[in-house]
């Protein structure tokens, strides 16, 4: 399809390397690291259910809605991510968010390159691939646009009109629910804060919606590489192909796609500001060799100046700015291609 992403012909070398080395057999330790890491992709990963949280029993009085809050602060101290629904944001607006995205992805793959033309994108927000993969356990076969809250509305592209408007419904809904849960979470700990309406604004977090084309050898690459996410909070709303893994008790489980749930999971700077109490865990994305998966993502973040700090002593991490830990992660990435993220920032006496 003229859609889809060069992903061969751009990384040749990698395919190329990979032949290469499955039929000679040598003593050195990429190799075996890499061994290592395919072996790891096709172990059998047990498919199960995240936490699953009725958040309409928030309203249900005293008790009910502070057992409410409490699961799902355990739910981000055991899991680091879990499930909500009776979430506020409507079934046919999902759909109709789903349905705009498939359109503009059956765009050519010249014009999604040419985001500032074709879509009033900035440049950059249209995102395939891995730039600085040095081997295929590094390549992510996926494509996405990753657009700020602030620009969604000026999307314009022909044959979806509607791509602005349901993004910005979408964005508006969703920004809500990150913040009331954002605000649970600190209360549970002991902070009514202004902190997250302060910081956390249209301008600073960002939308992202996802594509993860088939792919002819789903063994050997990921849909998106294990990782942490850079930022507070993640919602995120799948379709029911399923794909999305995480790793719980030093194991990796596959999430069972619910529709009528959105995921939460909790990112770096909250597990920094939370002194470790909410964890950021791995996540990852398999790929599929015959069908397409979409998602759509929203990224609950600051501004690049503002100061991360736990909100309890002692602190397991050193003060650092979100803008600071962005370009160590981005630094990070460009010289190992894998993100190495908050022990950068441990605490050292």
């Amino acid at each position: 399809m003229d859609s889809d992403p060069p992903f061969h012909k751009v990384y040749k070398s990698l395919f190329d390397n990979a032949s290469s080395t499955t039929t000679t057999t040598t003593n050195n330790k990429n190799d075996k690291d890499n061994s290592k890491d395919q072996d790891a992709m096709k172990a059998v990963v047990q498919e199960c259910e995240l936490p699953l949280i009725d958040l309409r029993r928030l309203e249900l009085g005293d008790s009910e809605g502070e057992e409410c809050k409490s699961e799902i602060a355990r739910a981000s101290q055991e899991w680091g991510f879990f499930q909500v629904m009776n979430h506020g944001i409507s079934s046919e607006l999902l759909q109709k968010m789903k349905s705009e995205q498939e359109k503009v992805f059956k765009q050519s793959f010249d014009k999604k390159s040419q985001e500032q033309k074709y879509f009033n994108f900035s440049a950059g927000t249209y995102r395939w691939g891995s730039p600085t993969a040095t081997s295929l356990r590094q390549l992510s076969w996926s494509e996405a646009f990753h657009i700020p809250l602030n620009k969604v509305s000026a999307t314009t592209a022909a044959g979806v009109d509607d791509l602005s408007s349901t993004m910005e419904q979408f964005a508006t809904t969703v920004s809500s629910l990150a913040l009331k849960l954002a605000e649970i979470l600190a209360e549970k700990l002991g902070h009514k804060s202004t902190f997250f309406h302060e910081n956390c604004l249209p301008s600073t977090c960002y939308l992202r919606m996802n594509r993860y084309p088939p792919c002819p050898i789903p063994s050997d690459v990921f849909g998106l590489m294990p990782h942490t996410d850079s930022d507070f909070l993640t919602i995120l709303h799948q379709d029911q192909v399923g794909g999305l893994q995480l790793v719980k008790d030093d194991r990796w489980i596959a999430v069972k796609p619910n529709p009528e749930a959105l995921i939460i999971n909790i990112g770096d700077l909250f597990q920094a500001w939370s002194n470790n109490v909410y964890k950021s865990v791995q996540h990852r994305v398999v790929t599929n060799m015959q069908v397409e998966r979409f998602s759509t993502a929203y990224f609950f973040c600051p501004s690049y100046e503002t100061m991360i700090e736990s909100c309890c002593e002692p602190s397991v991490y050193r003060k650092f700015s979100f803008g600071e830990y962005r370009l160590q992660v981005q630094e990070d990435v460009k010289q190992s291609g894998s993100k190495i993220g908050l022990p950068r920032f441990l605490y050292i006496v």
